[in-house]
């Protein structure tokens, strides 16, 4: 392993034209070029904390997970701007070791019918496209199949895990919509892409139906159509948080799906409209800093904390909206200001160059073993911790949409 980070962080060094002085014991290595965009910056300080783009989000074994797609989606978006080669040299290998010859994912279980495994499936449909390998076409096919067979509430909304029956998390709509509009937008035609489209607005329609609260605009992490989990009202069947990244998940899922949905679908409107109605109320609870707390509307409350993953979100959902004609003008002054609260509260760069996000909340649901109840205490008593690719995947796309 030490050989592997030794050639990747010389490698790296050497491309960007700062030399390693590894000779030299007491001397300081830059490793990032400081005069490059944040967004790249922040790629190439990713590719040098994990050099195995399989261990991405500090793990121990090779997995196809969603945090890994995060991250690469992001990284490609980076190449496609700047032609780094080593950071698409770097997303093809989780890729070329993540999928066989034959097309299949490995650590993937599709009976499992768990959303979080769709999300890598962007990326993955970007290299098929540029190498058209079809070991890579394969395994999109197989993600897409997922879908198809996803089980669902009694209305048609994708259950968020099979182990989590009858349950809609605003996670699962960025894990699985932008890769499905994406999919049916390459590779489905007239009717079969129109049934997509139409089951992808659907997600949202019953999101916005159940999950919104309709005195804040803001929404609940997750609904449970049983009402049967212990975190869920049994009136409702809401849990009792408006929690910062959930929200995050679902306005980039909205600025996503709307790069695929045709102008002339009926579902499209509404999507900006729900855009719309999400930006008026992030924007209310944005703090002074200009980022945003763990639990949305209780910043006040003691243990509450500014979170960097969530704010990363929101800058970008903010800043592409208003990039690509969804909501007014006057929201990329939130975008901005929440921008530099980031870089302000979270960012920090060591003596190497190396980018670091800081005060990321690790990680966060509902239900399982041990059981989470979706209480205050609950979400501001998750583990913190700097570089999680659910915040470096953001920031980088934040970073990207205000051209930093």
């Amino acid at each position: 392993m030490k050989s592997i980070i030794s050639y990747t962080i010389n490698t790296l060094a050497l491309f960007i034209g700062i030399s390693c002085s590894s000779q030299t014991k007491n001397s300081t290595e830059i490793l990032v070029n400081p005069k490059l965009k944040w967004s790249e910056r922040m790629a190439i300080s990713e590719t040098i904390r994990f050099p195995d783009p399989t261990l991405l989000d500090f793990q121990k074994k090779p997995r196809w997970s969603y945090t890994n797609g995060v991250v690469l989606d992001a990284m490609y978006k980076v190449y496609e701007q700047t032609n780094n080669q080593n950071i698409y040299n770097y997303i093809y290998d989780f890729a070329n070791r993540m999928i066989d010859k034959d097309g299949v994912i490995q650590t993937y279980k599709f009976k499992n019918y768990n959303l979080d495994m769709i999300r890598t499936g962007d990326v993955t449909i970007d290299l098929y496209e540029k190498t058209k390998e079809n070991r890579f076409k394969i395994a999109i096919d197989t993600l897409d199949k997922q879908l198809a067979e996803q089980p669902t509430t009694s209305e048609g909304g994708y259950w968020h895990k099979q182990i989590y029956p009858y349950q809609i998390w605003l996670d699962g709509a960025y894990m699985a919509e932008p890769f499905h509009a994406k999919y049916a937008a390459i590779f489905e035609t007239d009717n079969k892409a129109k049934k997509s489209f139409d089951k992808i607005v659907l997600q949202f329609d019953l999101i916005e139906k159940y999950n919104r609260d309709s005195k804040t605009g803001l929404y609940y992490h997750g609904w449970d159509e049983s009402k049967e989990q212990a975190w869920a009202n049994k009136e409702t069947g809401l849990s009792q948080h408006f929690w910062s990244r959930a929200m995050g998940w679902y306005g980039m899922a909205i600025v996503d799906v709307l790069d695929y949905l045709p102008n002339e679908h009926p579902g499209r409107q509404k999507l900006i409209n729900y855009l719309n109605n999400y930006a008026e109320a992030i924007v209310k609870v944005q703090d002074k800093s200009g980022t945003w707390y763990q639990v949305l509307d209780l910043g006040d409350k003691k243990g509450n904390y500014l979170e960097a993953t969530g704010s990363s979100m929101f800058v970008y959902t903010l800043a592409k909206g208003v990039n690509k004609g969804y909501l007014p003008k006057k929201y990329l002054k939130n975008a901005k200001k929440g921008y530099e609260g980031i870089l302000k509260e979270f960012i920090k760069v060591d003596k190497n160059g190396i980018v670091n996000l800081e005060k990321c909340c690790s990680v966060a649901g509902l239900g399982g073993n041990p059981y989470r109840d979706g209480s205050f205490d609950y979400y501001v008593n998750e583990p913190i911790r700097a570089n999680d690719p659910k915040g470096t995947g953001p920031f980088i796309k934040a970073s990207l949409e205000l051209n930093r």
